[in-house]
C-alpha cells in the first residue's frame, strides 16, 4: 500500500488447490481460462479484504494486467481476462469498472494458465498520532 492505492502482485491460477498448469491454444480453452481468471479474482478479492478490513474501503478498482500463457496462435487473452472484470463488476457495480490490459505471453511462472495482477484506489488510511 502507498497512499490511497494497493498494488496487489500477480495470483496464479488453481484448480483444485494446486497451480493450474497449461497453455491457452493447446490444452486450456478460452472458457477454462476465463473460468481460471475468475477464480484468481475470487483471491484479490480475499486479499484485498485481508488487507483493507471491509471492501467498502475499496473506492475503485483502478488496473488489471493479464497474463494469458498461451501459444502463439491464440487471439483471445481479452476474453480469458473477461472472467475477472465480469466478476469484478458484479461484486463492487461501477467501482469495479477498471482499465485493463490483457496479453498472451510464452510463460508464467511454474507454468501457470493465467497470472493477474491488480491496483486498487482506497480510502485514505487513518493517521494516528
Amino acid at each position: 500500500r502507498t497512499g490511497n492505492h494497493i498494488y496487489l502482485s500477480g495470483r496464479l491460477a488453481k484448480r483444485d488447490g494446486e497451480i493450474w498448469v497449461g497453455k491457452l491454444g493447446d490444452g486450456v480453452t478460452a472458457a477454462g481460462g476465463k473460468q481460471a481468471a475468475r477464480g484468481i479474482a475470487i483471491e484479490l478479492i480475499a486479499t484485498l479484504h485481508a488487507a483493507l478490513g471491509d471492501l467498502g474501503q475499496a473506492q475503485r478498482l483502478v488496473r488489471l494486467l493479464v497474463f494469458v500463457n498461451s501459444t502463439e496462435r491464440f487471439t483471445e487473452p481479452h476474453v480469458v481476462a473477461n472472467g475477472a472484470s465480469e466478476l469484478f463488476v458484479e461484486v463492487f457495480g461501477d467501482r469495479g469498472v477498471h482499465a485493463r490490459s490483457a496479453v498472451g505471453v510464452a510463460q508464467t511462472p511454474f507454468g501457470a494458465c493465467v497470472e493477474i495482477e491488480l491496483i486498487a484506489e482506497v480510502t485514505e488510511p487513518e493517521h494516528r498520532d
